[in-house]
């Protein structure tokens, strides 16, 4: 019916028709009641009601137009038929399209006029008295129709509105899983860029001095590569949880070790210490205050992890580097400085606006706390990176 609404509507302007047509045969004024083939309706009332059931095939095309044509039918079946032929059906019909496919003031305004119209010529003009039934039916037919289109209209509405808040639900729920995806992703992203730039940094600066004193002084080339292999191990043990991560296919499992913290500063410091940059570290986190939340002890772990790398990759030789942790008021503020050490090349090279990734991680791990991250060159020479992020 939805495919081929013409067709439908054909079959009902059909239905319509015989309805009409047999119910012209019918006396309702009979000594038992009504009749059936006590009278038969004239050519004029036949060719009436043809042009009233050709109408409604176009009932959904121009309502409001077959409305018009119906009731004018109607209206003259009504002032010069008899017997009387209920061409008035056709009308009925076209009434419940309009209340049906338009607004609720268009119906009222629509039915109450298509009901006195009506009504008042059968009454005033038409052949039979002004009380007769067939007046009266006219009548409450129009009403119902009115009703009954508006009804469905409101009751097509609701549906429609059920619909579309279900589909907009479902598609709130995609976009938010989209989000949460992308967001997934950019923090494995930055964990891994923090992971392996610091730990290829390390392995390369050792590797360096192991091929170096390889000749001269074995046992420091020999130290040096135990570095490297510490941390190569540290590297793979940290892309395996990662990807591990990404492997699972449901949720994830609990780590077997806590994710990487202040409380293990030290650790990260010796590292880059045993890579020959001297790092002096400060923390006043304060007493009383209660534990750093694992996202702020986190994000200032990786800040400073990120920091000290760029310093070792790009400061000149002998560069010296101190780290600060302070806790002010309800922010923790993570300062790194560098002297730039004894070589000109003593910010990172130039980039893009922003700085790389390394520069683009720390600042969005600050932005998704509510804090903020600056880095840039210092007077007289090194590089400053500074985050204040909100307890």
């Amino acid at each position: 019916m939805r495919a081929h609404p013409l067709a439908t509507d054909a079959v009902l302007a059909l239905g319509a028709l015989v309805s009409m047509v047999l119910g012209s045969f019918v006396d309702p004024h009979g000594p038992l009641g009504p009749t059936f083939r006590t009278r038969a309706p004239e050519p004029v009332s036949l060719l009436l009601m043809l042009l009233g059931a050709a109408a409604l095939v176009f009932r959904r095309r121009s309502p409001r137009t077959v409305l018009a044509v119906t009731c004018g039918l109607t209206l003259i079946e009504l002032a010069t038929g008899e017997p009387r032929a209920p061409v008035a059906m056709s009308a009925v019909i076209a009434l419940y399209t309009v209340a049906a496919r338009t607004d609720r003031p268009t119906t009222w305004r629509t039915g109450l006029l298509t009901m006195a119209g009506l009504t008042g010529v059968a009454m005033l003009a038409g052949p039979l008295p002004w009380y007769a039934q067939e007046n009266i039916g006219i009548f409450a037919w129009t009403g119902m129709a009115a009703a009954a289109g508006d009804a469905v209209r409101s009751r097509r509405a609701f549906v429609d509105a059920i619909r579309e808040r279900a589909e907009r639900a479902e598609r709130t729920r995609e976009e938010e899983a989209r989000r949460r995806v992308a967001e997934e992703r950019l923090r494995i992203a930055r964990d891994l860029h923090d992971v392996v730039a610091h730990h290829i940094a390390l392995v390369n600066v050792q590797a360096g001095v192991a091929a170096h004193v390889m000749d001269k002084r074995p046992d420091q080339a020999k130290e040096a590569l135990a570095h490297v292999r510490d941390a190569s191990r540290s590297a793979l043990n940290e892309l395996r949880a990662t990807v591990g991560l990404l492997r699972q296919s449901g949720d994830p499992e609990a780590p077997t070790e806590p994710a990487p913290g202040l409380a293990v500063l030290d650790e990260l410091l010796d590292t880059f210490r045993h890579a020959g940059l001297p790092v002096e570290a400060t923390v006043q986190l304060g007493t009383g205050t209660g534990p750093l939340p694992a996202a702020v002890d986190l994000a200032a772990y990786r800040v400073i992890q990120e920091a000290l790398t760029n310093v070792r990759k790009h400061a000149g030789p002998g560069a010296q580097a101190e780290v600060s942790v302070v806790r002010v008021g309800a922010s923790v503020e993570v300062t790194v400085l560098d002297d730039g050490g004894d070589s000109a090349d003593s910010a990172p090279a130039p980039g893009p606006p922003g700085g790389g990734h390394g520069h683009l991680g720390m600042r969005e791990r600050a932005t998704a706390l509510g804090g903020t991250c600056f880095t840039g060159p210092r007077y007289g020479g090194g590089y400053r990176v500074h985050a204040i992020l909100p307890v």
